[in-house]
């Protein structure tokens, strides 16, 4: 009859089994892989710069995202997996344009001029002298741009909403005053100098501008 020999570990065997086990399956570098390559930031803003370039050079409807990603300076396949449609990517562009921020000087004049100025240093440094009107202009044919670029303009408005707001919070406008029909006046002669006139729009103008409108905006009364 044959004996069963008991099987013993040898310390050594003890020892391995001891060690924490690692999933070789699941370090962090085959996570990273397992998501997919990570998005380049620098690709990316490369890709915004460079649509609202040829959106000033050629207009929303000479604008192929094959031009985008050749001035970008990335492949096709880049721009489709981040934006569904150029609708989108024009949008972003958009956005990546320096919004105004109200300020808060204690009265209505100052706070204006100051805004006004900030808007008009927007305008002399970046695209959007360029940009603005093409895009409001091909929102009267495209629903799709329309639905989204109305809102956004919009919503750029509200510092100076704000700033009326205030005014008439410390009793230097009117309380019914139509705060609305208040901002087409105050930023009508920029926009006209800008787009009618081709005239710049300088700094000294702004105040002048700005007690003008001031004079007037009393009128301005909801019904």
């Amino acid at each position: 009859m044959t004996s069963r020999r008991r099987a013993t570990s040898s310390p050594l065997s003890r020892q391995v089994s001891r060690q924490p086990r690692r999933d070789i399956g699941t370090d962090n570098s085959t996570r990273v892989a397992a998501r997919g390559r990570p998005r380049s930031a620098h690709a990316h803003q490369a890709i915004l710069e460079a649509t609202l370039k040829l959106l000033a050079d050629v207009g929303y409807e000479k604008l192929t995202l094959g031009e985008v990603a050749a001035v970008a300076g990335v492949g096709k396949a880049t721009i489709y997996r981040r934006w569904p449609s150029k609708v989108s990517l024009v949008i972003e562009s958009f956005l990546q344009l320096p919004a105004l921020v109200a300020p808060d000087t204690g009265n209505v004049l100052d706070d204006l001029t100051t805004l006004l100025r900030s808007f008009a240093h927007i305008l002399e440094t970046t695209p959007l002298p360029r940009v603005l009107p093409i895009l409001a202009a091909e929102c009267l044919y495209d629903p799709e741009l329309s639905k989204l670029f109305v809102p956004m303009v919009n919503a750029r408005r509200q510092p100076l909403l704000d700033v009326l707001r205030s005014a008439v919070a410390r009793h230097e406008l009117p309380g019914d005053l139509d705060l609305e029909a208040a901002v087409d006046l105050i930023v009508g002669p920029i926009i006209t100098r800008l787009h009618f006139s081709a005239r710049p729009v300088r700094p000294r103008d702004i105040r002048p501008f700005v007690e003008a409108a001031l004079y007037g905006i009393h009128r301005l009364r909801r019904p």
